[in-house]
Parts: C-alpha cells; sequence; structure tokens
C-alpha cells in the first residue's frame, strides 16, 4: 500500500511532500480533495475523529497532526540527512519545529485568521499577536545571522516545517514593510522556496502586496427584484427651503458624546485603584507590613471584588517559555481594564506541567462584562469571587504562593 495524504493543497501538506521529495519516498496526494466534503465522509472520520486535515494512510494505520507526517516520512529513509548526524542535531531540529508551531505559525494565525473572518477581530488581540510574532521573528533572524540553516549545514525537518508556515505569512500577511525588519529571515525564506524540492511544491512563491483587510461582520443582502417604475406625473413647482440658521445646523451636526463606561457610573468607593498600584509598585521591602496591609486598609468590597483564576489546561503548559508567552499575552489584551483593573499572574512549577493562577481586583461586585466580552482569553480560566470573610481565602490573597 502506497503511503496516501488526504488533504487539499496547503502548507501544512506541504511540509510532509517536501519532505519525500528530500528522503525519494513517494506520498500520493488525494486528487480533487473537497474540504468539507471529503473531511466528513466515515471513512476519513476514522482516520481523524475531528476531520482535520492533513491525513497520511500508511499500511501500519493513519496519522494525523502535519508535523508529526512530516516526522514520519523523514524517518521512513533511515539514511536521510533531514534528522541530523548526532543527538544534539535531533534535539536542536525537534526545538526549531516546536518553535515554528509555538511562535511563528501561531503569530501568523493570530494576525491573519481574524481578518479572514475565521475568528472574532479585535484589535488589542491583533496588536498582541503582531508584538509575539516580530518577537519570534527577531530570535530567528538573529539565530540566522550567523546560520544559513536552521541547524547544520544542509535542510532539515527544521527548516522544511518552517519555511512551510513562512511562505504561508509572506504569501497571505507578511508583507515587505513588514519583514524588511528581519533581513536574515528574507535571505533564508527567498533562498530556500528556491531549491528544487521545496520549487516543485510551492511553484513561485510572491509576497503580499498589502495586509488583508477585516472581513465584514454584515453578510451581504440579496439584491431586491426591480419595480417597475411608476408613470410620470407633472411636475410641480418646489418651494425652495429656506437655509437654517448657522447655529441650528452646528447643533444638528455636532458629535454625539461618547458613551460612558457602566463602571463610571457606579457610585463613588473610598477605594482610589491608582493609590493602590502606587503602594504596591514602590513598595520594596517589608511587603507584607506595608503593601499587604496598606490594601486592606483601603479595600472596598462594595466599590470593588476579588477573583482568583485558574487555568483550565495546565496539563498543556509542558514548555516553560511558551508558557510565560501565553500569561504574557493574557496580560497585554488585559490591557484594556488597566482603569477598572489591576492583577498578578502566577506561573508555578519548576517542573512540567506549570500551574498558572492570578488573583484580580475589578470594580464593581462583578467581573466587568467589557472585559468577558473583548479579552477572548478569559474563558480559558476559571473564575472564582474571594469571599473575604472566609480567613483562608483572604489568606490565600495574601500568600506568596
Amino acid at each position: 500500500m502506497a503511503l496516501v495524504l488526504h488533504s487539499s493543497e496547503n502548507k501544512n501538506a506541504y511540509k510532509a511532500l517536501i519532505a519525500a521529495e528530500y528522503c525519494g519516498v513517494k506520498v500520493e496526494l488525494v486528487k480533487d480533495f473537497q474540504m468539507g466534503v471529503s473531511n466528513k465522509t466515515p471513512e476519513f472520520i476514522k482516520m481523524n475523529p475531528i476531520g482535520k486535515i492533513p491525513v497520511l494512510e500508511t499500511p501500519d494505520g493513519p496519522i494525523f497532526e502535519s508535523n508529526a507526517i512530516a516526522r514520519y516520512v523523514a524517518r521512513l529513509n533511515p539514511d536521510s540527512p533531514l534528522y541530523g548526524s548526532s543527538l544534539i542535531d535531533y534535539g536542536q531540529i525537534e526545538q526549531w519545529i516546536d518553535f515554528s508551531a509555538t511562535e511563528i505559525d501561531a503569530g501568523i494565525a493570530g494576525w491573519l485568521y481574524p481578518r479572514l473572518g475565521f475568528r472574532l477581530y479585535l484589535p488589542p488581540a491583533e496588536e498582541a499577536a503582531i508584538a509575539s510574532l516580530k518577537r519570534a521573528l527577531g530570535a530567528l533572524n538573529t539565530h540566522l545571522a550567523s546560520n544559513t540553516y536552521l541547524v547544520g549545514h544542509g535542510v532539515t525537518l527544521a527548516d522544511i516545517v518552517m519555511v512551510c508556515n513562512l511562505a504561508y505569512g509572506f504569501k497571505s500577511i507578511l508583507t515587505k514593510s513588514f519583514t524588511s525588519e528581519f533581513p536574515h529571515v528574507e535571505r533564508y525564506i527567498w533562498t530556500l522556496v528556491n531549491q528544487p524540492n521545496f520549487k516543485k511544491i510551492w511553484g513561485d512563491v510572491k509576497q503580499a502586496e498589502s495586509i488583508p483587510p477585516v472581513a465584514s461582520k454584515k453578510p451581504a443582502q440579496p439584491k431586491e427584484p426591480a419595480k417597475p417604475k411608476p408613470k410620470e406625473e407633472p411636475k410641480k413647482e418646489v418651494k425652495k427651503e429656506e437655509a437654517k440658521p448657522k447655529e441650528t445646523v452646528e447643533e444638528e451636526e455636532a458629535p454625539k458624546p461618547k458613551a460612558k463606561n457602566p463602571l463610571d457610573l457606579l457610585p463613588p468607593s473610598k477605594m482610589v485603584l491608582d493609590d493602590w498600584k502606587r503602594l504596591y509598585s514602590n513598595t520594596k521591602t517589608n511587603f507584607r507590613e506595608v503593601a499587604i496591609k496598606g490594601f486592606w486598609d483601603m479595600y472596598d468590597p462594595e466599590g470593588y471584588s476579588l477573583w482568583f483564576c485558574n487555568y483550565k489546561y495546565n496539563d498543556e503548559n509542558t514548555v516553560s517559555f511558551v508558557t510565560l508567552n501565553k500569561v504574557g499575552g493574557f496580560l497585554q489584551r488585559m490591557d484594556l481594564a488597566r482603569k477598572y483593573a489591576f492583577g498578578k499572574m502566577l506561573v508555578i512549577g519548576s517542573e512540567a506541567p506549570f500551574k498558572v493562577k492570578g488573583l484580580w481586583l475589578f470594580r464593581g461586585t462583578e467581573i466587568p462584562q467589557f472585559v468577558i466580552d473583548e479579552c477572548y482569553d478569559m474563558e480559558l480560566y476559571e473564575w472564582t469571587k474571594v469571599d473575604i470573610n472566609d480567613l483562608s481565602s483572604k489568606g490565600a490573597c495574601e500568600s506568596d504562593d
């Protein structure tokens, strides 16, 4: 049985196809694969229960997830150079494959997919995705300043995965004005996509000339059938309206005042959030005696509320820098609540999986609705309101853990 790749033509399928070219392995791409149809059949669902592509059909059973498929293909030829020649080569190749997925591909998707309408578009989330992507490309650019390839002196599977993710980004959203900041990354991708095994699969890669506009949220309305024109009646003389006084026009055209945030309409509180933030920032010693005591002296349970948050998927936190980036992105998106909130997030543990938890102070007795609506990370955490009358809860708020 030949190796059959069930997928439409896309960057994730190309990883395995390019690896096959380097290894001299034959992988057949299913012809006329229709996304939304072919991946919904009982036969396909049996190979991948969630119906995603690509899926590689092998004599020993199916494999899904594009990087896993590419790894399998790369190992089919024991003489293939795609996994290097030493244990350190192997480790560094795996390192860059993970980096490509968690930093490069995730950053491009976080910027591009909301603009295409595949995810909810939120400007703060876009800013965070761009910042994260720039940080990743900066690190990659530094590495490539003294290296032609990611590992060693030839193409490895790390380069195949990285270039497939980058090429998709270059074609879709990474314009020249954006990538010019990373000249070594530019040199790297144009060198590799023009190598025969890459070009055979990708063809000519052209860089995007503009960033895609945000997809309209309003569906197109069907056109109404044209109505027959009424018979023309004799034109009547229309009296010209008198020009309105200037003052009246200005009144009508004056912009409406911006609606106030509901939190600004709450009764005044004895707690001034900025005072607490200054105390927190300026306390360098005796933190418990000064800052913690000061907090409880200020705290107004009628005007503010405290909330614990615990990440729901801690089992996924297996890489420390990825976990830290995840928390950093969440804090960036929560910046929209800066005027009404204060939070402290912790990554706990010296070994994976790492636990993520936090403590937040919000204006009002509930979590503000605009934060829930606009910060999509909120749903990834379990939120529990602190009962300050419960001494154990109050103690947990003061804990160094």
